[in-house]
């Protein structure tokens, strides 16, 4: 990842979504101004989701997702179709791409009611203006809640009968063309009007320091590590200190002892790698506020009770149980990997049972967890906030308890109280 650009778990994401030559890809591209998608009059020409990360005024960094038809068939198509359905899962602000000349299918209001569900911002952009019939124009207006079919101006309207949107307000309604560039002004207006993305409800660490106040960050470098950098939720935190006017000092493990004794001042919190959690708690002084980069993470993106509370589930496990431990992004994986080998060898060892361990990683998160009794999840350094609410949301839905692996390392260690001490309101949970 280029250090110079924003995350892609910090950009709106921006999903394009309709039937097969509705004109997704032509909308995009007119929308970015570029040819991120390739274009064809050939039903179905995109065949994978398509993931663009660019600037988009007046929003600013965005990710720009262009999807396979949802009206797609065979085996193939409904694969694919259910790659559509997956990015919903991370997606900002949907917009529903109609085909101007053929009017509403059943299938788009069918999607439309899936992103109602999700409650996700909703913009309409009906294509091929040029060929519409008058009539369909009017009909399309009732459709998303425009009564009597009044006029409204050209490029955007509001609308206000139908509950499109899961907080009680219709979408924006923008009439636009891809071949002629007609009305594309106006649709990226109102998508960055309808992009109220998932804000967390706390800063990564700055909330937790005053100004000239010191934190420790402690930064193993070892096989895992990656080549001449610093992994996201490390470059994120120092960013967040000096956001703060805090000081942030970077050691290894291997250091810490005697940078704690050297430092001029006692450091406000010291923050490390959860995989060298208990060798930096017995060698920080319990004066000192400690915690992880992951538990940070799972704080800022909003599931932080959740998985504190999950990971009890531990202590209910039996042999032959099944726990899910998944990643939200794919890497190579080490002789001693943490998902795959650490984990499953600390959960066995806590527990004393014979646990069978299932894995996921990337976007193949499972709609089905039944047979699970507890999931496991990475930070999500590279998951958006709305992606990691579907898959908390997806697991408390079906009653399975879910946790992070620096909670769940805190909790077989024995110091997972004194880890989330920093945060109050958590701490009176244990």
């Amino acid at each position: 990842m280029d250090m110079n650009q924003t995350p892609s778990s910090e950009r709106v994401h921006i999903g394009f979504f309709g039937k097969r030559n509705a004109g997704k890809s032509s909308v995009m591209n007119a929308v970015t101004g570029q040819d991120l998608a390739v274009v064809s009059d050939v039903k179905g020409t995109t065949t994978d989701p398509v993931y663009k990360s660019m600037e988009l005024l007046p929003l600013g960094p965005v990710v720009m997702m262009d999807t396979p038809g949802i009206d797609d068939e065979g085996e193939l198509g409904d694969m694919r179709v259910r790659k559509s359905y997956q990015v919903l899962n991370k997606t900002d602000v949907a917009v529903l791409v109609l085909d101007g000349a053929e009017g509403v299918s059943d299938e788009d209001r069918a999607l439309a009611e899936r992103i109602r569900r999700k409650q996700i911002p909703l913009v309409v952009a009906v294509n091929k203006r040029e060929l519409m019939r008058p009539e369909t124009e009017e009909t399309i207006r009732r459709e998303f809640g425009c009564a009597g079919g009044k006029s409204h101006p050209e490029n955007a309207v509001r609308l206000n009968g139908a509950e499109v949107l899961g907080d009680g307000c219709a979408p924006e309604v923008v009439f636009v063309s891809a071949a002629t560039g007609g009305g594309i002004r106006g649709l990226k207006e109102q998508i960055a009007a309808a992009a109220r993305t998932e804000v967390p409800e706390h800063a990564l660490v700055r909330d937790l320091l005053s100004p000239s106040d010191v934190a420790v960050l402690v930064v193993p470098i070892d096989s895992a590590a990656p080549k001449g950098r610093l992994i996201l939720p490390q470059q994120q935190t120092i960013r967040d200190i000096l956001e703060a006017d805090a000081v942030s000092v970077v050691v290894k493990e291997t250091e810490l002892e005697q940078t704690l004794r050297q430092l001029g001042a006692k450091p406000k919190l010291v923050i490390t790698d959860s995989q060298v959690f208990a060798g930096v708690s017995a060698v920080t002084p319990p004066d000192i506020l400690l915690t992880s980069f992951s538990i940070l993470m799972a704080r800022y993106k909003g599931n932080l009770e959740q998985a504190v509370r999950g990971v009890t589930a531990l202590d209910k496990l039996e042999d032959g149980d099944t726990v899910l431990i998944s990643e939200g992004c794919t890497h190579h994986r080490q002789c001693d990997d943490i998902g795959t080998v650490k984990i499953p060898r600390w959960i066995r060892e806590y527990t004393g049972k014979d646990i069978r361990i299932r894995t996921t990683s990337g976007t193949e998160f499972p709609d089905d967890l039944s047979g699970c009794r507890l999931v496991i999840h990475c930070g999500g350094c590279m998951l958006n906030g709305r992606e990691m609410k579907y898959r908390y949301g997806c697991a408390a839905d079906q009653g399975v308890p879910m946790t992070n692996y620096g909670i769940l390392i805190a909790y077989v260690k024995g110091i997972l109280k004194r880890s989330v001490e920093v945060f109050p309101e958590i701490y009176g949970l244990l």
